[in-house]
């Protein structure tokens, strides 16, 4: 069940880069997930949940604007690998399983980048403008990371 909750916080990554890890590191401070001990400990500290949240706020109204490159690009694609990888380790890591739960949340983060691109390409174009698929799309990963972190991790 664990691989499986760092593959889905990946993938939610792979839709909001910033999301996985605020969910996971608000979910660590507040103690639903043991971190202390393990290299990834920092993600429960006082300020580390607040960071990400500003970051994760960011992207969303960053999202929004029309200048934003695609997901897919090196940076942007990177920086979801890396968040996912980040999110899915600490979950591995709460349960002494780092190295599987890296690997399950960068894997997650490469399959929501592309299938996430494009099921809101197909969604923009049935919509005939971008901001109700970007809308929708906001919606699923903040749910989705919310729903992971609370009930499978």
């Amino acid at each position: 069940m664990l691989v499986l909750s760092a593959l889905l916080i990946g993938i939610v990554a792979g839709l909001r880069a910033f999301t996985a890890p605020a969910a996971v590191s608000l979910a660590a401070r507040w103690g639903h997930i043991g971190l202390a001990g393990t290299p990834l400990a920092f993600m429960a500290y006082r300020w580390t949940p607040w960071i990400f949240l500003v970051l994760a706020v960011a992207e969303l109204v960053g999202d929004q604007l029309p200048a934003t490159p695609s997901r897919k690009v090196p940076l942007q694609f990177g920086t979801r690998i890396v968040m996912g990888a980040l999110a899915g380790g600490a979950l591995g890591a709460s349960a002494a399983m780092l190295g599987l739960g890296l690997i399950a949340g960068a894997v997650g983060a490469v399959v929501g980048t592309l299938v996430g691109a494009a099921v809101r390409a197909w969604l923009a174009a049935a919509f005939r403008h971008d901001r109700p698929a970007a809308l929708i799309e906001d919606v699923i990963a903040i749910a989705g990371a919310w729903l992971i972190v609370c009930c499978l991790a």
